[in-house]
């Protein structure tokens, strides 16, 4: 099985690559700067020329992860790479993220609840998800909680840039949800491109996050003490908000039974992949420096 990654060069697109190459797969890598294509025929041409079975599109997924803007022709692309995919006969799996939900309900979220998100970038995630199903009947849409890496923008490249500056953070407790290492969605998207190369029919939405919710606050003290192997932080270089008027609380945990009972990938917790994500990042900014 041939697969094209789309975003090959995100946190998710990079681990998936190295985890499929691992396992002797023939991996088609396209980096985000070369699929920011300005029409359909481009993007055809480069689906076309990839010569792939299926495609794993992590670009909209990490942007949101990242803080990067997502616009309209972000969403004319995945409506081009759907369209392209299904007049190929190739299956297109797509990343996306807990984002497409409000987290207004404190139970977990299931493949059957409607994407309520009313911000703008909810709304575009919301929209990328339905050109999919509208364009291409081979798809699967994995959402993803928060991905975190010692690579590119993400919740664990902010905070420890921070920390090594010296700066204090002060962070809050009312966003919770459960996180997922890019490591660890690797090897999930790997195992479902598996079943599908035998001839798994399993089309539709999935969900997959990390076995133990956090909030912001929760994660920032685990991470510090992991960091702390490789650098010296004041006292209290993690602190929390404590407002007398306290925020709602926002809750994007994920319910992974379909998945689990799908393709039998079971959960993992996120404490067990900060150790080595913090040490990758202190090797990469040492061989930066």
């Amino acid at each position: 099985m041939r697969v094209l990654v789309i975003g090959s060069d995100t946190p998710v697109g990079k681990a998936l690559q190295d985890n499929l190459l691992r396992r002797g797969r023939d991996v088609q890598p396209l980096t985000t700067a070369d699929c920011r294509w300005k029409s359909e025929r481009q993007t055809k041409k480069a689906v076309v020329r990839a010569a792939c079975e299926l495609v794993v599109d992590a670009r909209i997924g990490s942007a949101a992860d990242s803080g990067e803007p997502i616009h309209d022709l972000d969403i004319r692309r995945t409506i081009w790479i759907a369209k392209s995919c299904q007049k190929n006969k190739m299956a297109y799996v797509y990343l996306s993220t807990a984002r497409v939900f409000s987290g207004d309900v404190s139970r977990l979220y299931t493949e059957d609840d409607y994407p309520d998100s009313s911000d703008s970038l909810g709304e575009l995630l919301i929209e990328a998800e339905s050109a999919i199903r509208d364009h291409c009947e081979q798809h699967l849409i994995l959402r993803l909680g928060p991905v975190f890496s010692h690579r590119g923008v993400n919740v664990v490249t902010h905070m420890l840039g921070q920390l090594v500056e010296g700066e204090s953070m002060v962070l809050e407790n009312s966003l919770r949800g459960c996180p997922v290492a890019a490591a660890d969605a690797g090897r999930v998207v790997s195992g479902v491109l598996d079943q599908i190369s035998t001839g798994a029919q399993a089309w539709g939405i999935y969900h997959y996050c990390s076995s133990d919710a956090t909030n912001c606050y929760e994660f920032a003290e685990v991470l510090l003490a992991a960091a702390s192997q490789f650098c010296e932080f004041p006292a209290g270089a993690v602190k929390l908000n404590r407002q007398e008027d306290p925020p709602a609380r926002i809750n994007r945990s994920l319910d992974c039974a379909r998945l689990r009972n799908t393709f039998a990938i079971k959960q993992r917790p996120w404490r067990g992949f900060v150790a080595d994500t913090v040490k990758h990042y202190f090797e990469s900014q040492s061989l930066v420096e």
